[in-house]
């Protein structure tokens, strides 16, 4: 084959979210594409009809989208090989069935579905294939019924005997017994070509030199093959892709599924995952740099993805590690950058109430693990939660019930006297305070701490939360904190 631009393809059906395999598939071939200088095409294949869904096709959109995947050529924005949608080139599928009929590739099959299912109910072994019972029709008996206008279907000729072997990128060299494959339909009743038909013409009339997909599609490329050869077509270069597992709860694996959790891009999204850590994992989902790298931003992996790192092996889909992943982007980020994204989160748990967010994104960002962990972690800004007196104590702080009170009217006397409220102040303050009274820091700072944000663990110390806070409300938080102290029976 002479050399030729690398050109690959992410064809998707509209039937649903998409799935971490499907985004995997989309990201190999965007980086098989972009690591050799060539081009990304992005096909939509709705053959199938009956599993169309409204909206899914925005979903492909906006899922490469917020993924970084740009496509070169697409249904929304055209190109030199369009139309780029399945179901707008309908009508140039069935020619090339019939030049496969004329040349005895292919063949009519006029079986009704009442036969066909007849077949399958009294077959020998589940799953066994069509009985070839239309492949050799006289001609004259075959120009009878389409003068008729019988209902037909247009099947491929596979040779009886032999076998088809073929190179896989991954997988090297397969070979499959022709008596295994079926004659699969290429035309079904309704005028539409079958997936795996469609397949082959689309990929090669958009001059496709690279077809990626899943490891399930190995037994069927023969098929795809002897299609190509009855044309007279180059063969593009298969990299057929491992599996995605999942664990399930006794620790085996099995196929990644909804069971196991979130596993498709929204989901994931919708989970707190931010779309760069996603991508960075899935990229390693099967595939392995030449050195011990991790963390990868997409450019990095456009210049160093090679298809000789793609395994043979399943890999196995780990939260936990996405979850590490998702926290190293996180503590990565600009504060200005980290606010942004957690905007949403903050809208839930903070309202429209005007609190510096750069300044709660700089104490979050290095404890948070996904983004919708933010609204628990930051309610306590917008209203302080109930909470008792034993919250108080604190064993390595060296506060009780007794000292609490103590430090609280100290530190309420001490603040209302600063002349300014930013950090330095409101630090170097009690720090002072604590010097004078003679204690630790930790035991002036706990109990405002517990005063400020009604809970032992807050993302930020006494002095962060407090300038967050603003003065008013800092103070009316201590003085409600010494009253608490003052009354427990009251609280």
């Amino acid at each position: 084959m002479e050399h030729k631009k690398v050109r690959t393809r992410f064809a998707p059906s509209p039937t649903g979210f998409m799935h971490v395999g499907n985004l995997r598939t989309a990201l190999y071939e965007y980086l098989i594409a972009r690591s050799a200088g060539g081009e990304f095409v992005l096909r939509i294949e709705d053959t199938d009809q009956e599993r169309k869904i409204d909206g899914a096709v925005d979903i492909i959109y906006k899922t490469l989208r917020a993924a970084g995947l740009r496509h070169d050529e697409g249904p929304d924005i055209g190109g030199d090989y369009g139309p780029y949608v399945q179901s707008e080139r309908k009508n140039m599928y069935l020619p090339y069935a019939q030049e496969l009929v004329q040349k005895g590739q292919a063949y009519y099959c006029f079986c009704s579905k009442e036969r066909l299912d007849s077949l399958r109910e009294n077959a020998d072994e589940p799953g066994a294939g069509y009985d070839r019972h239309c492949r050799d029709l006289p001609q004259e008996e075959v120009e009878r019924l389409l003068e008729q206008g019988a209902s037909y279907v247009i099947r491929q000729k596979m040779p009886l005997t032999g076998s088809t072997t073929f190179e896989d990128a991954v997988y090297g060299t397969i070979t499959v017994d022709n008596s295994e494959l079926q004659d699969q339909i290429l035309i079904k009743a309704d005028g539409f070509p079958t997936y795996n038909f469609a397949n082959v013409i689309d990929d090669h009339t958009m001059n496709i030199t690279t077809v990626v997909r899943g490891s399930e599609y190995l037994s069927s490329t023969p098929k795809y093959n002897l299609l190509y050869e009855a044309f007279g077509w180059d063969i593009p270069t298969y990299v057929h892709l491992p599996l995605i597992m999942g664990k399930n709860d006794d620790g085996s694996i099995s196929k990644l599924s909804k069971r196991h959790g979130a596993t498709s891009f929204e989901d994931l999204t919708a989970a707190g995952f931010l779309p760069e850590a996603i991508i960075n994992y899935i990229a390693l989902l099967g595939w392995a740099p030449k050195d011990n790298q991790e963390i990868f931003s997409l450019q990095e992996l456009e210049q160093v993805f090679d298809i000789s790192g793609i395994s043979k092996s399943p890999s196995v889909f780990d939260y936990d590690k996405l979850e590490w992943f998702n926290a190293e982007y996180i503590k990565a980020m600009t504060d200005e950058a980290f606010a942004q994204a957690a905007a949403p989160y903050f809208d839930k748990a903070l309202g429209e109430q005007s609190f510096d967010r750069v300044k709660i994104a700089s104490i979050l960002r290095q404890r948070t693990v996904r983004l919708t962990e933010i609204p628990e972690k930051v309610a306590f800004f917008a209203a302080l939660p109930a909470y008792g007196c034993e919250l108080f104590v604190n064993k390595k702080s060296k506060t009780t019930l007794e000292n609490a009170g103590a430090m609280l009217k100290a530190a309420i006397e001490a603040m209302e006297a600063l002349p300014g409220w930013d950090f330095d102040s409101i630090h170097d303050g009690l720090i002072a305070l604590a010097q004078e009274l003679g204690v630790k820091n930790g035991t002036l700072m706990w109990p405002v701490r517990i005063a400020l944000s009604g809970q032992t663990v807050t993302p930020g110390g006494a002095v962060e939360i407090a300038e967050i806070l603003g003065r008013e409300e800092s103070l009316r938080r201590l003085r409600l904190g010494l009253e608490k102290l003052q009354h427990p029976a009251e609280s």
